[in-house]
């Protein structure tokens, strides 16, 4: 069984509420995503805790919305990663305007004010779900993926991946394109890498 059917079955699995898989996905993703919070925290100084807990907190909002149905257009590995991208630049941003208005001391306005007196915990700021900002976060990350396959010289790449993402198997497409199913899973692969780089 491909590392593809793998990580589809886990989702699957996910969904219907199995530990085990959100063991298994949290063993391959887990370090990527912490990487990636590192990127998007390195300008404010954090400590590596701070990396891991917007990681942990991304991943823990994952699992939570997987179970709940929130995903609808998650169903394989292709679609995985963006997912975990968007989630984890979400909380990295709500960590970062969480420290700039503790840092500003407040506006005057008395909810924030109250705030200030009593500062949510960092682990409660972390466990909040996706923010509706998640939306726009992903739509920026969708921007900046499709600008990496638009970089790369096969002009076939961004199609295959919107057609990937669409839930279009291999197949399909390969028969849309007049070309083997082979063609088209050697593409996904570099998709694959070209999405994973822009994410570390």
């Amino acid at each position: 069984m491909g590392a593809q059917q793998t990580v589809t079955i886990w989702i699957n699995q996910l969904r219907e509420g199995d530990e085990a898989a959100a063991q298994h996905l949290w063993e391959q993703y887990f370090g990527r995503m912490v990487g990636l919070a590192r990127r998007r925290l390195e300008a404010t100084r954090r400590s590596a805790a701070d990396e891991e807990d917007v990681a942990l907190s991304a991943f823990k909002s994952f699992c939570v919305g997987v179970k709940n149905g929130r995903f609808p257009q998650l169903t394989d590995r292709d679609s995985l990663w963006p997912l975990l991208v968007a989630i984890t630049a979400n909380k990295s941003v709500d960590l970062i305007r969480y420290e700039n208005r503790r840092k500003r001391g407040g506006t005057g306005n008395d909810a924030e004010e109250t705030e200030r007196a009593e500062p949510e915990p960092l682990s409660r700021i972390l466990s909040h779900e996706p923010t509706p900002e998640l939306a726009l976060e992903v739509a920026e990350l969708f921007e900046q993926l499709m600008q990496k396959l638009d970089n790369a010289d096969d002009p076939d790449l961004k199609l295959v991946a919107l057609r990937r993402m669409q839930g279009d198997s291999a197949a399909d497409i390969a028969a849309d394109l007049g070309c083997v199913k082979r063609t088209i899973e050697r593409k996904v692969t570099l998709i694959r890498r070209l999405w994973e780089e822009e994410g570390r």
